[in-house]
């Protein structure tokens, strides 16, 4: 019995050290979202504080999972009275829901640099999942560092009141929000 203990805690430590954690590089990264607004024009959002992680064995990414957290108290769509309105209980309801997560679960390959990302996307406290669109936009070496890096993108809709974000009608603010975020990120 302590012989199969130790040669689990060898494979569990072997595991363990084969993942390789890859981390945002914050001056370039992004995370932003649009929705429709009385259905002519676009209202574009940007989160001020977000975090991206990456958590991958394989130098392909095909067994990655992606992990992004986003402060909803930092929102900025370029308009303070609705900023102010989307911290409310009827929006992101921030008192109570500061935070969006999202988790991968699974990835699958669609080209050489297209991937479908599924996984759940948290917020105001419903979690669902969802499907995304994921591209590696190129891989390298830090010139620094001699870590390496890799850049990715990610896009996808999600329909707000899914969330309960929002009660007005759809044609006063858009049923489906658009979302784009990329990083850039350094192998630890």
């Amino acid at each position: 019995m302590k012989k199969l203990l130790v040669i689990l805690a060898v494979l569990a430590f072997v595991n363990a050290k084969a993942q390789s954690v890859w981390t945002m590089d914050k001056a370039h990264s992004k995370m932003t979202f649009t929705v429709t607004h009385l259905a002519m024009s676009e209202v574009d959002g940007v989160f001020k504080n977000f975090d991206f992680k990456i958590t991958a064995s394989k130098d392909d990414f095909s067994d990655a999972v992606f992990e992004a957290t986003a402060d909803l108290t930092t929102v900025s769509t370029n308009n303070e009275m609705r900023d102010g309105h989307l911290q409310k209980e009827d929006m992101f309801d921030t008192a109570n829901h500061p935070k969006l997560t999202f988790k991968s679960t699974s990835l699958k390959k669609v080209s050489d640099k297209k991937f479908k990302l599924m996984g759940d996307l948290t917020m105001k406290g419903v979690t669902k999942p969802v499907t995304l669109d994921l591209t590696l936009i190129g891989t390298g070496e830090n010139q620094r560092s001699k870590k390496p890096m890799a850049g990715f993108k990610v896009t996808g809709t999600v329909k707000r009141t899914d969330f309960g974000v929002g009660t007005m009608p759809s044609v006063v603010v858009g049923e489906d929000v658009e979302l784009v975020a990329s990083a850039e990120f350094v192998k630890q």
